[in-house]
């Protein structure tokens, strides 16, 4: 498995606005990608930081995204956000274990998802009496 983060240095306030973009534009795209295993963005919001790592089968996947442009044309959604440089470090993920915690445990998204309607249950039909 290879790893990319990239990190950026954002305006704090706009934190929960790139949020979104990267859940409702970026995640979308992403698994159109051929050898994409997930992602993760981890946000500190006091010195308005943000880091994006997506996973992938191989490094050769990871490259692919680059030469595709499908990674720049990721990334040109944010430059508006930008505070600071923008690093980009690639990586081989030697150990790999995660399990969200709590009300997300199972689940390959951390966002909520709506709680699951539930169907009136329908009392059990009368059977009909047996002629003896």
């Amino acid at each position: 498995m290879f790893a990319r983060m990239t990190v950026i240095q954002v305006n704090p306030e706009r934190i929960d606005e790139g949020i979104e973009i990267y859940r409702k534009s970026v995640l979308p795209e992403s698994k159109k990608q051929d050898g994409y295993c997930g992602a993760c963005v981890l946000v500190d919001r006091a010195f308005g930081k943000a880091m994006s790592i997506t996973f992938w089968r191989g490094e050769k996947y990871a490259l692919a995204t680059e030469e595709n442009l499908y990674y720049q044309e990721q990334l040109v959604k944010f430059i508006s956000f930008l505070a600071g440089p923008m690093i980009r470090e690639a990586y081989e993920v030697s150990v790999f274990d995660f399990e969200p915690p709590g009300p997300f445990a199972g689940r390959r998204s951390l966002k909520k998802k709506p709680a699951a309607k539930t169907a009136a249950k329908k009392p059990p039909a009368a059977r009909p009496k047996r002629k003896r």
